[in-house]
């Protein structure tokens, strides 16, 4: 299901005279040719990256071995050529890193450009239908006028008006004058009948206009969807990248040190560092990790939540199932504004949550991570499907504020990223959206219906 980039050593297969190469530990010379052809093929793949396969490193990536490094360490032509390797497979992880995030970027930015797109379509749709049916509905009363006057005019006129006139003489004078009347009404009534025509044909104008939008909406869901696919997968290969080299890079570096100093570190001795760093990093995330809970506590109590809502953000669930996704008030409401940053009027798609830089993201509604990557003006971005077509998005998350992954199930209240600043932004806040079928709608009314308030 996921693009693994990274996820193998992509080795090709050995020749006979490299394999017999690589058991012969004493043909040192033959061994520092081997090694600088490998340096030099490594440095031509790395300047022409391939990033379009999915699956496989972009270049076959042979490590060396320890035995390798302390191989080479007394030979001086070995070990130049050996630093080289080393400093070839570290430039190309810097450069799968780099060009990786750099595609990533690029889609998102085209993904979150064409999803505004598709934004404010819908939103110029849905208002043009609405137009429509209040003139439909303005239409319709003026053809019941016209309908009720020329039915009145009927009465008045009667079946056979000379006849009455000539035998009723006493009645003539009072049906002449009703005569009289009924003409203003006839005059009256061909006026209403004009009149519900012209509403009626504005009412099928805006009509028509509104399903021209709709269906001009297919066409940019269509493309929404194919930039956010694969922005996914550009996504996902940065983020193998970035594994790849932080599991190897740390070794390498260590390898060419090795060789540098002539040091005599084992590998053992490396890994029980290694070892060591990551239990310091463990207990320094699990710190920081109870920081941040220890506020969003501290600040949900000195802000209780008003009836139904959750004042701290994920604190826990209202009876719909639904929470608060981060503390702060709202400091951007949905709708149409002037970007602060573009400075031009464009639909702002969600609700922005004045929280505080690094203050923990909540998910508001268990579901699917979706996306997790980075979205143009969004910035770093998550998008979850809730289920029952509804789906939330997460916008402005702090580089390297990413908790989760695209595929991941979460649980409602479940923190899922940490507030930041990214993309179009000003300050640290989260923008939250709410999207019923990929319709980005008002997520105050929509999260208040479901028990959670802003």
């Amino acid at each position: 299901m996921k693009s693994t980039l990274f996820g193998h050593r992509a080795v090709s297969a050995p020749s006979a005279d490299a394999a017999e190469t690589r058991d012969s530990r004493s043909t040192i010379g033959t061994r520092a040719f081997r090694v600088t052809a490998i340096a030099a093929a490594l440095a031509i793949v790395v300047a022409g990256t391939i990033l379009g396969q999915t699956g496989q490193s972009a270049f076959a990536a042979d490590y060396p071995t320890w035995a390798d490094v302390q191989a080479a360490r007394n030979n001086v032509k070995a070990k130049e050529a050996q630093i080289a390797q080393l400093n070839a497979l570290l430039t190309g992880l810097q450069s799968q890193v780099d060009s990786t995030q750099a595609i990533a970027e690029q889609k998102g930015a085209e993904w979150q450009s064409a999803q505004q797109k598709y934004d404010e379509s819908s939103f110029k749709a849905d208002e043009l239908q609405k137009q429509a049916d209040v003139a439909q509905a303005k239409a319709a009363k003026s053809k019941q006028q016209a309908g009720q006057l020329a039915a009145r005019l009927a009465r008045a006129g009667g079946s056979d008006l000379s006849a009455r006139l000539f035998f009723n003489g006493g009645e003539s004078k009072s049906l002449l004058s009703q005569l009289g009347l009924a003409s203003m009404v006839k005059d009256q009534s061909a006026g209403l009948y004009d009149k519900a025509t012209q509403d009626g044909n504005s009412a099928q104008a805006l009509t028509d206009q509104a399903n021209v939008a709709k269906d001009a909406l297919k066409v940019l869901a269509a493309t929404a969807q194919k930039a956010l696919e694969e922005a996914n997968i550009a996504s996902e290969k940065a983020a193998a990248a970035l594994s790849e080299q932080e599991a190897n890079k740390g070794r390498l570096e260590a390898q060419r040190d090795i060789l540098a100093t002539n040091s005599t570190t084992t590998e053992a001795g490396y890994n029980e560092g290694v070892e060591y760093r990551a239990e310091e990093a463990k207990k320094l995330k699990a710190a920081q990790e109870a920081a941040a809970a220890k506020a969003a506590a501290e600040w949900a109590a000195a802000h209780p939540p008003s009836t139904g809502g959750i004042g701290g953000g994920g604190s826990s669930a209202s009876t719909s199932g639904w929470v608060r996704p981060s503390a702060g008030r709202v400091t951007s409401p949905f709708g149409w504004r002037i970007n602060p940053v573009s400075h031009k009027e464009a639909l702002h798609s969600g609700t922005d949550l004045g929280a505080s830089c690094n203050s923990p993201i909540f998910a508001a509604h268990s579901g699917t991570i979706t996306f997790a990557g980075p979205n143009g003006g969004y910035g770093n971005f998550i998008l979850m499907n809730n289920g029952d077509g509804v789906s939330t998005g997460y916008g402005h998350i702090v580089n390297g504020g990413f908790l989760v992954r695209a595929g991941q199930q979460v649980q409602a209240g479940q923190q899922i990223a940490k507030v930041g600043s990214t993309g179009n932004s000003t300050g640290c806040h989260l923008h939250f959206e709410v999207r019923p079928e990929g319709v980005a709608i008002d997520a105050a009314p929509s999260m208040a219906a479901r028990g959670v308030s802003f």
